[in-house]
């Protein structure tokens, strides 16, 4: 049985559903107000660039997780998600690196895979490794996560360790069946919803079937091992098998984990909910194992 901490993920969602949730900056705090606070760790201004290094005060200095927050393509901030991710460099005990992308509709696909593989670009020209980084994002972050690999090997640049995506969103068809099995489940997310979102994140000249967008259209070979975490109740669910069914195929080493009664992205209670914070504790164990901790 769900936690009663986790059912504060389920009435965020419901609150977004009702419309009582405003946009901007008061959206981006009443996300990030369901994560909990984590000691020990601090946030620095990146000169030059919209984003923040995440240091735990134990964390290893060479070993980063690059993060990719979610928002549909159209919301989120390294604020919003901030705390979220600070937790799960705790856990990795690595620093994290979380940065503002260009949102749509201003900016459609595929400004924002490129700005990541910007970021990733920088972050390999202070000297990290690739091979000690892993790329980390929830919803369109958890695809980014992968379409930036994807993005970034075609650039010529080398891949990173692995990644670790939760509640990714890749199918920007909506085509998954629990779509339909988890329509009742779901607080906040639906079929239509969804493929609204695609249309205003691919403009009129985008597909859905871009690799770059969807990465089972691309080829996964090669790619370090990828760790992935979904809600039982999204209706997501199914891209997250989805990807991890691509990844097997493609002969990538793929840990799928569901966890049954939670909600899209149910990890941003961390802090708060036991379920959040046997899912982040989970992270950093594979974590640290990929990145050689």
């Amino acid at each position: 049985m769900a936690s009663k901490e986790s059912e504060a993920v389920r009435r965020h969602w419901r609150r977004a559903a009702s419309g009582d949730r405003a946009d901007g900056e008061l959206a981006n705090d009443q996300w990030a107000e369901l994560t909990g606070e984590p000691a020990d760790v601090d946030y620095l201004a990146v000169p030059g660039r919209p984003a923040l290094w995440l240091v735990p005060h134990d964390a290893t200095a060479d070993r980063v997780l690059l993060c990719l927050h979610g928002g549909g393509y159209i919301s989120g901030s390294r604020y919003s998600h901030r705390k979220l991710f600070a937790h799960l460099a705790k856990a990795v005990g690595a620093r994290a690196l979380v940065f503002d992308y260009s949102l749509a509709p201003e900016h459609i696909h595929p400004v924002q895979v490129d700005e990541a593989v910007d970021t990733y670009r920088w972050l390999l020209d202070q000297g990290i490794a690739p091979e000690h980084v892993v790329f980390t994002g929830d919803s369109a972050g958890g695809g980014m996560a992968i379409t930036t690999q994807l993005r970034a090997r075609a650039a010529g640049l080398p891949l990173p360790a692995g990644a670790l995506p939760f509640s990714p969103w890749i199918d920007f068809e909506a085509s998954g069946a629990t779509y339909d099995s988890n329509r009742e489940r779901d607080a906040f997310f639906h079929r239509d919803l969804v493929r609204g979102l695609a249309r205003v994140f691919l403009g009129p000249e985008g597909s859905p079937r871009d690799p770059f967008v969807n990465p089972t259209y691309g080829d996964l070979t090669g790619l370090g091992p990828i760790y992935i975490q979904v809600g039982g109740d999204e209706v997501l669910l199914d891209d997250a098998r989805q990807l991890a069914e691509a990844a097997e195929r493609a002969g990538v080493d793929v840990r799928l984990d569901v966890f049954p009664e939670m909600q899209h992205t149910f990890q941003m209670a961390a802090g708060r909910a036991p379920e959040a914070d046997d899912a982040i504790a989970r992270m950093g164990q594979w974590g640290r194992k990929v990145l050689g901790l």
